[in-house]
């Protein structure tokens, strides 16, 4: 049985990752969503709240994991940042795994990651596409964002590759700086080849 194509979707803050990946699904490809997995596993009742308590006492709630103390806690601190990362990676990486095996019949699956190449998850996908558009584009639609501030920004990019890298090392580079049409007509046209390839 053939194996479905795996693609990896990624991209800065702010490149439009989410609305391509929604125009990915609408196109019939399954999408597996990193960080809306990471919120499932931290909400209420969810699997990874115990073991983030008890690493970090204070961050948690009825509601789940409270994202603000917990980004805080590990806020430029690399240690107690890889330490949330052992106990939140291997649990994604589980959901994935499974969400692969449930996919089995698909011709191509689209994992969303947003630090791929930065914790190399490249060598697990097939394909990497890579969301871009200019600074200016991007710079807007973060400080758009509740609770987020100049200084918050750059120290996100400062954690992020390049956007530059991120395209050199892309197979397929989206444009999100232009109009959302044109974007989605750009993602269907990639499935589409995508798609005549394997036939």
């Amino acid at each position: 049985m053939k194996k479905p194509i795996i693609i990896g979707l990624t991209g800065s803050i702010g490149m439009g990752k989410s609305a391509v990946a929604s125009m990915f699904a609408d196109a019939g490809v399954p999408v597996f969503d990193a960080d809306a997995t990471v919120h499932d596993l931290q909400k209420a009742s969810g699997a990874l709240v115990p073991a983030i308590e008890s690493a970090f006492p204070g961050t948690t709630g009825p509601d789940g994991v409270d994202r603000k103390a917990l980004g805080a806690a590990v806020f430029g601190d690399r240690d107690r940042l890889a330490l949330l990362e052992s106990i939140i990676h291997p649990a994604v990486a589980e959901r994935r795994k499974a969400f692969l095996a449930s996919h089995q019949d698909a011709d191509m699956i689209l994992f969303d990651i947003p630090l791929l190449f930065e914790k190399g998850g490249q060598s697990g996908v097939d394909i990497v596409v890579v969301v871009s558009a200019p600074a200016l584009v991007q710079r807007q639609r973060v400080l758009q964002r509740v609770h987020m501030t100049p200084d918050k920004f750059e120290h996100i990019l400062a954690h992020q590759m390049d956007d530059a890298d991120k395209r050199a090392r892309a197979d397929h580079v989206i444009d999100t700086g232009k109009d959302i049409n044109e974007t989605r007509a750009d993602v269907h046209a990639l499935v589409k080849m995508l798609r005549a390839g394997l036939a």
